[in-house]
């Protein structure tokens, strides 16, 4: 991995992942997109893993995209703004499944298998935003200046901003802060759906959170994983067979009876890594 992220692994299976860039209040340079990328393909196949926290160190969660790649805007540049690295791909060439690589940079948190935990502070603006929504939890801090700031720069959210935010807000609310840019709070994050809760330590709270999570049966988790990245785009018809099949799978299984097991007796659980 690059210098962009400092990892630390817990003995739980709780992997912290912390932006490192923090003298530029951790804003997405060439280097920051691909250690993101890299970090989130790392974790897609780790069977260990049983929670990450994404955090941001110094002042910031995220700032957005850096200067100097507005200033190649300036110049124009054009495509390749953010570098030869695989985030300065064409931007319509689908390099990671249904998205470029700067879209995957916020949708490679709902490809990892289990939850990812969002603990912002400071400034999330624009494509460090979605970095955020990207994640399946948001714990904010109130006094948090969010933003979906593109417009300030003449551009639209394209770090997959537009399937994200539908998830969360109303549509018309969604509208408003993409024409408008304005910066809004973290208490304001929370009533409009940005934001999960708040807390005035959100990086002690997301641990807390995933180290909770970590406890948990890792089958079952995934499986509720699947299920949920799946309601936003299946059938009810689809989804309710979905959620039959994964039932069945768990019934029975090691960990599931081991979750019973461990319930009636009273004490932890040991559960096996998921197959």
């Amino acid at each position: 991995m690059s210098d962009r992220i400092e990892w630390t692994r817990h003995p739980d299976g709780v992997v912290e992942l912390q932006l490192a860039r923090a003298d530029k209040m951790n804003a997405l340079d060439p280097a920051m997109f691909d250690a993101l990328i890299e970090a989130g393909e790392a974790l897609r196949g780790d069977t260990a893993v049983r929670a990450v926290v994404i955090s941001g160190r110094g002042k910031a969660f995220c700032a957005g995209l850096d200067m100097a790649s507005f200033e190649r805007m300036q110049q124009g540049a054009g495509e390749g703004v953010l570098g030869e690295g695989a985030a300065g791909a064409d931007l319509v060439k689908r390099t990671h499944g249904i998205s470029n690589a700067a879209q995957h940079v916020a949708m490679v948190w709902r490809d990892v298998p289990v939850p990812v935990i969002a603990a912002v502070h400071g400034v999330a603006f624009g494509g460090g935003l979605q970095v955020a929504l990207g994640a399946d939890v948001r714990i904010v801090a109130p006094d948090t200046k969010l933003s979906v700031m593109e417009i300030k720069w003449g551009l639209v959210p394209d770090m997959a901003g537009m399937v994200l935010m539908r998830e969360l807000a109303r549509n018309d609310v969604v509208r408003e802060l993409t024409f408008t840019g304005r910066i809004f709070s973290g208490e304001e994050a929370l009533q409009i759906g940005f934001a999960t809760r708040l807390s005035a330590d959100p990086l002690a709270e997301a641990l807390q959170m995933a180290h909770e999570i970590a406890g948990k049966s890792p089958d079952a988790i995934r499986a509720g994983k699947r299920l949920l990245n799946a309601a936003m785009s299946q059938s009810a018809a689809e989804l309710l067979m979905a959620e039959s099949v994964e039932q069945k799978a768990l019934i029975g299984s090691a960990n599931q009876a081991e979750a019973v097991k461990a319930n009636i007796e009273r004490r932890a659980p040991r559960f096996d890594p998921p197959a």
